[in-house]
């Protein structure tokens, strides 16, 4: 498929891009991995954050190469990227691999309450088996690849944490940047009382050596690897590429109104003072700009008559929708190449904020038997 071709050739640019630099032979991540391996032994409870939209290739390869002292929650972070629906079949296909497993958006505090009361009853099970006294104190260390949301979750839990307990004092804040790779130390944060638990914010380790150019390109996609590595036009291809052949598309059709209805609406305007009409066109600004990018590329995949799986095909198709793009993010007339190169940027973002639909990169394995 197109999709899986454009992605080899992304991951295998990444690669040599890596391997040029020396990147996996950087000091910092070195002496991350030395750290975060010192202190495994020493936690009670490790809790690995992935993407949820990359449930597989976001795995931290650091943990299979040391032995875990007790329990692992694999969290699938950013859920509201994903769709609740998709996340729930990962949970229970770890579930099934014998893996304690939750979806979470860390921005969400219902979903943090939950990810709190499962890591309280993960150690208080601790407790109970290592027949501690009432001053039991737990460390839990949260593990992740870059840009997985680690700090955010560890933010969220520290506050729903603290005030559980009705503890007062100065919250602390880990660093929370849409960059990868931000957190540079370990600390710890105080999430719970009685027992006491204290959660450790790790740096993130990646190990582009041992991974393959298929998830290398899962993680450039997801922001999880910087895309200074790979001009965003090609990252944004491989998006465009999955998009068309997915069944999302679909699901906008009836976002749009028909004619009349949009004829009627437009007339309306005519009736309205200045300032509710100053207002209208600034609320439009706000929102339509998702929706017009939606609909350039409803009607760009709608109109396609030549097969989706054929690579020719399909690259025409993205390079019609560069063009329909442009109109709809407003980019200006100016040489191709930097044009499309905003248009790539603007929508990257889209995709991972989640304003263009819900995405699971990876494959669901076949059902443990």
């Amino acid at each position: 498929m197109a999709a899986t071709s454009l992605g080899r050739r992304i991951g295998t640019v990444v690669k040599e891009e890596l391997r040029s630099k020396g990147a996996w032979r950087d000091s910092l991540m070195a002496a991350a991995s030395r750290a975060i391996a010192e202190r495994i032994p020493l936690a009670n409870l490790v809790v690995q954050v992935r993407d949820a939209r990359i449930p597989l290739s976001s795995e931290c390869e650091i943990l299979r190469n040391y032995p875990l002292p007790h329990k692992q929650i694999i969290v699938l972070n950013k859920m509201d990227l994903a769709g609740a629906s998709n996340v729930k079949a990962w949970v229970e296909y770890f579930r099934e691999m014998n893996c304690v497993s939750c979806g979470v958006n860390a921005h969400n505090k219902e979903n943090i309450r939950q990810l709190l009361s499962l890591i309280q009853r993960q150690v208080s099970e601790l407790k109970r088996d290592d027949q501690c006294d009432n001053n039991y104190t737990a460390t839990v260390m949260l593990i992740g690849i870059p840009n997985v949301g680690k700090s955010a979750l560890i933010n969220a839990l520290h506050q729903v944490g603290r005030i559980n307990a009705a503890e007062k004092g100065k919250l602390k804040h880990a660093t929370v940047s849409p960059e990868p790779r931000e957190t540079k130390n370990i600390r710890s944060f105080k999430i719970g009382s009685h027992p006491n638990i204290y959660v450790l914010d790790t740096p993130a380790v990646l190990s582009p050596e041992n991974l393959n150019v298929a998830v290398l390109s899962k993680l450039i996609l997801t922001g999880a690897v910087g895309d200074c590595l790979v001009r965003r036009k090609e990252v944004a291809q491989y998006f465009l590429a999955i998009l068309n052949s997915s069944d999302q598309y679909k699901k906008w059709a009836k976002l749009f109104m028909k004619d009349n209805d949009r004829s009627f609406l437009n007339g309306t305007t005519e009736q309205l003072t200045s300032s509710e009409l100053h207002m209208k066109k600034k609320i439009q600004f706000q929102t339509d700009h998702t929706q017009d990018v939606r609909r350039k590329l409803f009607e760009t995949i709608s109109s396609l008559e030549g097969e989706i799986k054929c690579e020719d095909e399909m690259l025409a198709l993205v390079d019609r929708q560069f063009s329909a793009l442009q109109e709809a993010f407003h980019v200006s007339g100016e040489c191709e190449e930097d044009a499309h190169d905003k248009v790539a940027g603007k929508l990257l973002n889209l995709f991972r904020t989640g304003r263009i639909g819900h995405y699971i990169l990876d494959h669901l394995p076949g059902k443990i038997q």
